[in-house]
């Protein structure tokens, strides 16, 4: 039998194990009795965690990291010796959790079974562990044991939490129940409850280990046989629901009719088969099916609310800022969940940014190094910015590399002159901001609420880094996550002349700002006009129409002209307009439409309807 490749059975839990965590700590609260939301109480307490770098004098660099359903303390290496932790990519000297600059916290979770009190320990009353007498826990008791484990620490605030999937839960729970505590909130893969599909998943993930003969209604502890058969069903259904097809298709389309051969009592006769058997077989070996039960439960039971007003009024206290990363091809928890956090925070009026990551690797993309050059730098840029954000505090603010989808030069003469239009204090949406040019400009002035949109998930990454709050979006659709009026002024600078639904976007302009401003290219500047008059080419200038004719980001070739026809016919009020020579790098008055290759406008009056 031919073997597949190992690459077929990499996966997000191949660096965990079940060996002792030899840098683990643990505190015990013997006189603080954690009230539970489910009703009761646990007294005494136990909390293992683990810690990384060193916590500064003023106590101001903490970062607590949440983990998923099947993590612990043990988040990465403490030295070259140490075994592999469930997040070395992200979580280390020079990575971006950097543990040169920040401390590093990370605990097992409540009903966990490494270490803090679950199923698993001892009952204060009987010496017998809790088994299924164990109290029903919720991601919200997690959060106050890691609360009450802070406190012990003596840190007053930490700079983030930052988890992933019930990790993510734990993160947005932090910044609701805790939100003097929580400067930064970093959610990764999860959402404010979890879909009727991911519940049905849990739900026959549990019946298995329920309905496995040895659970023993969950007392097996001191039995020759425990409920591995359920429990690793349990996993294996986990796994298909942490793939996407993409990468499913990736691991097994090659190998499907040639197993590993591995010992497992479960079905191997495809490659993907042999893949879960080996999943849920090495998952058995390290968790208890107790924990397992206790955990989905409070995944399944976490609701922070049903509607887009339920979610406004939980997150109405918090004073955090925040970062949203969902991935486009998990299925678990979906992007249009996170997308329902961010328009939530965005119309509470909080500071968030948010990435919907393109990646193939589904809900398991957040645990791999496949799209760490997105979503790692992103928490990177996130946490570096914390403070005042560099653009700010004056440094040299963050380009998006060369590659990204920005189509526009650093050096913006028009940015000189919006600067003049918008006056101190507004409040901005900038759409297309690229790496945030236009908003560190702003943020250097006093300024009301400043925000981004790029559709580049480079620009993203530079824009977070330079202090920005900034929102993952194609401006070609509906941007529902802003309400009507939320702006002073809505910015689309140089890029009206890539968008394809003109009439939409400057709708939704006149909708969510009190004033819209626009720049654009004139295609009927005069060099342009003689170029294709005089020598038959595609027109092209030195100045801002630089690009040749096969890789021009430009869609419409449009005039001023064009654009004064456009918002008469509209009813679109022309409230004020300036235009540039930009090769002169002076303004033009005489004839704009034959001397000007920039201009600007400044909108206002009744929204147009966007095109049928």
């Amino acid at each position: 039998m031919n073997t597949p490749s190992l690459k077929t059975f990499n996966s997000s839990d191949n660096c965990r194990s079940a060996q002792p965590l030899r840098h683990a700590k643990a505190v015990t609260f013997e006189d603080t009795p954690l009230r539970l939301e489910q009703g009761g109480e646990l007294s005494p307490v136990t909390v293992c965690y683990e810690t990384y770098g060193q916590l500064s004098p003023n106590a101001d660099n903490a970062v607590l990291v949440c983990h998923a359903l099947s993590g612990d303390s043990h988040v990465a290496k403490h030295d070259p010796e140490d075994a592999p932790g469930w997040w070395d990519v992200m979580i280390g000297p020079g990575r971006p959790i950097d543990t040169n600059t920040v401390y590093v916290i990370c605990a097992n979770v409540l009903g966990g079974c490494r270490g803090t009190t679950g199923p698993g320990s001892a009952h204060p009353k009987t010496g017998k562990p809790y088994g299924r007498s164990f109290p029903t826990v919720t991601i919200g008791d997690m959060v106050k044991l890691e609360k009450m484990l802070v406190d012990h620490l003596g840190i007053s605030q930490l700079k983030a939490v930052v988890g992933g999937s019930m990790g993510g839960q734990q993160a947005l729970c932090w910044g609701v129940l805790f939100p003097d505590m929580t400067a930064g909130v970093v959610a990764l893969a999860t959402a404010p409850r979890i879909t009727n599909q991911s519940l049905a998943f849990d739900i026959v993930g549990r019946n298995a280990i329920l309905h496995d003969p040895n659970f023993a209604d969950g007392q097996y502890y001191d039995a020759t046989t425990s409920p591995d058969t359920g429990l690793a069903i349990a996993r294996m259904i986990g796994h298909v629901t942490y793939l996407s097809r993409e990468a499913m298709t990736e691991k097994f389309d090659v190998n499907r009719y040639q197993p590993r051969d591995v010992a497992t009592g479960f079905e191997k006769h495809f490659s993907v088969g042999s893949y879960l058997g080996y999943q849920g077989d090495k998952f058995v070996e390290r968790f208890d099916a107790n924990s397992y039960l206790a955990l989905t439960k409070a995944v399944d039971l976490y609701d922070l609310g049903d509607s887009h007003d339920e979610l406004v009024e939980t997150f109405s206290a918090s004073d955090s800022r925040w970062l949203v990363i969902s991935f486009t091809s998990d299925w678990l928890y979906p992007p249009f969940q996170s997308q329902e956090i961010v328009r939530a925070l965005m119309a509470a009026g909080k500071r968030v940014s948010y990435c919907n990551v393109a990646s193939s690797a589904g809900h398991d993309a957040f645990l791999l190094e496949q799209d760490l050059p997105i979503y790692g730098e992103l928490v990177r840029g996130f946490l570096g910015s914390m403070e005042t954000g560099c653009c700010a505090a004056g440094q040299a603010p963050a380009e998006a590399p060369i590659g990204s989808r920005t189509i526009f030069r650093p050096d913006r003469l028009d940015h000189d002159r919006l600067i003049g239009l918008v006056p101190e204090g507004a409040s901005v949406l900038d759409l297309g901001c690229g790496a945030g040019g236009l908003l560190c400009r702003l943020m250097r002035r006093p300024h009301g609420k400043l925000v981004g949109v790029d559709l580049s998930e480079e620009a993203i990454v530079a824009s977070v880094a330079n202090g920005h709050n900034v929102v993952h979006a194609d401006l070609n659709k509906h941007l529902s996550q802003f309400s009507d009026g939320q702006f002073d002024y809505v910015v689309l600078s140089q890029t009206l002349q890539a968008v394809r639904d003109v009439e939409g976007l400057l709708a939704e302009m006149l909708r969510i700002g009190k004033h819209a401003v626009v720049s654009f290219p004139n295609f009927a500047y005069w060099p342009l006009r003689k170029m294709l008059a005089e020598e038959g080419k595609a027109p092209e200038s030195s100045g801002l129409l630089r690009h040749k004719w096969y890789d021009t980001p430009n869609v419409r070739f449009f005039s001023i002209a064009d654009f004064e026809d456009l918002c008469q016919e509209k009813d679109i009020v022309i409230r004020e307009s300036v235009y540039l020579d930009t090769e002169a790098k002076s303004d033009v008055v005489d004839d704009p439409n034959l001397n000007a290759d920039l201009a600007i406008f400044v909108l206002g009056g009744a929204p147009l309807a966007p095109a049928s």
